[in-house]
């Protein structure tokens, strides 16, 4: 294995690659552009100058469903052969693990612009800011009303409805498995939701788990050009899926961001409350539930940092970068609070 590229054994894809890939040449340069501990993508350069992208799962990946490139490929192709989804085109893909110590797949390089901070928008156009925002809601609203049987997707969920229920028990199993601290709130706003679980409004979907700017790539025009980072993706509730969305898109001055830098931060985007009412009119959907659904969603996000805070206490890194265990676990509780304060303003 390499030790600049961790994951890669770059002299067996020398191999592989030419081999698998219509066109590519060796040798070539690999370059690691998406790391953490979600599936890593690594930038490949062959000798002509050709740019594909190589994602595979984190080096220690510890959760195997939850860095699935068979699953992960599929998608991929499914939804650039069969869909107007902008995704990268899917190249090829290799569930053999002594190429390079685990299964991967080829997709193509697209070149563009990934919004992280507010800085990355800083030079757009009064109407680039609005032809982004209407972009992420268009294709998000696109990918929702997909005949997922007709694509070849039906079988990603073994159910399909229920999709919020199953969430509020992965999650409340997972923090009790690992809970390191009495923390009530989280019980009490869990107490409260389970309770109250709206009905589904609308027919389920392709969901994507964690769509959002950062997970998007932007043409010249600053329209979508192709949607990344596919792993979470499932049939599920769209709404839910549109309001787990709406938790990045921060206002200025929002009280609890999601993320601190939020790109949406840059005062030129419109504001949330029209994202919001874009989705409900592309998508024609009921967001009835939408109030219930946004303190769902900082809900889970309080349980994902609980989870990041007790394992760091237990020795692990990762996640939240290099924050203090003190820092991480005041975020954790920030959340939590949040979603009870949203709860009581329904």
């Amino acid at each position: 294995m390499s030790d600049v590229n961790p994951g890669l054994d770059e002299a067996a894809l020398h191999d592989w690659l030419p081999a698998h890939v219509d066109g590519l040449r060796a040798p070539f340069e690999f370059s690691l552009i998406a790391a953490g501990g979600s599936n890593l993508t690594y930038r490949v350069t062959d000798a002509a100058g050709t740019l594909v992208a190589l994602r595979r799962p984190p080096v220690a990946a510890v959760l195997a469903t939850a860095h699935d490139m068979d699953r992960e490929w599929r998608i991929i192709r499914a939804l650039y052969e069969h869909s107007d989804v902008p995704v990268p085109a899917a190249l090829a893909h290799c569930d053999d693990p002594g190429v390079t110590g685990a299964p991967f797949y080829v997709m193509g390089f697209v070149d563009g612009r990934i919004l992280r901070t507010p800085d990355d928008s800083a030079d757009f156009s009064p109407a680039q800011y609005v032809a982004a925002t209407e972009s992420l809601v268009d294709v998000q609203a696109t990918f929702h009303a997909l005949d997922v049987d007709a694509i070849g997707l039906g079988d990603l969920a073994r159910t399909r409805t229920g999709y919020v229920a199953r969430q509020l028990k992965r999650w409340m199993t997972q923090v009790e498995a690992g809970r390191v601290r009495d923390l009530p709130v989280l019980d009490e706003v869990h107490a409260e939701l389970a309770a109250s679980v709206p009905p589904e409004t609308g027919p389920p979907g392709l969901v994507h788990g964690d769509y959002r700017f950062d997970n998007t790539v932007l043409g010249p025009s600053r329209r979508i050009i192709a949607v990344l980072d596919w792993e979470l993706a499932t049939i599920g509730d769209p709404v839910a899926d549109f309001a787990w969305s709406c938790c990045y898109w921060n206002d200025p001055g929002d009280p609890v961001p999601f993320i601190d830098r939020s790109p949406t931060f840059d005062p030129g985007f419109p504001r949330r409350a029209e994202a919001v009412e874009m989705y409900a009119e592309q998508s024609g959907r009921d967001l009835s539930a939408f109030p219930w659904l946004h303190a769902f969603s900082y809900w889970k996000m309080g349980c994902i940092v609980e989870g990041v805070y007790a394992r760091r206490l237990k020795g692990a890194s990762g996640g939240m970068g290099a924050g203090d265990p003190d820092g991480i676990a005041r975020r954790a509780e920030g959340f939590l609070h949040h979603a009870a304060a949203l709860l009581r303003a329904r």
